[in-house]
C-alpha cells in the first residue's frame, strides 16, 4: 500500500502541473491601453511644465 501512495504522489503532481499549464496558457481578453496611455501623456505634460517653469 505504501508503494501505491508513492506512485500516486507524482501522478497527482503531473495532473496539477497539467492543469496549471493549461490555465497559464489560456487566451486572455485583450484590454485596451487607453486609460493608461492617457494618464502617461498627462504625466509627461506635467513634467514638461515643471521643467519649463523654472
Amino acid at each position: 500500500m505504501a508503494a501505491l501512495a508513492w506512485l500516486l504522489i507524482p501522478l497527482v503532481a503531473a495532473i496539477g502541473a497539467g492543469l496549471w499549464g493549461s490555465w497559464a496558457n489560456r487566451t486572455r481578453k485583450v484590454r485596451s491601453d487607453g486609460p493608461e496611455l492617457i494618464g502617461y501623456a498627462r504625466f509627461r505634460e506635467a513634467m514638461e511644465r515643471e521643467r519649463t517653469g523654472r
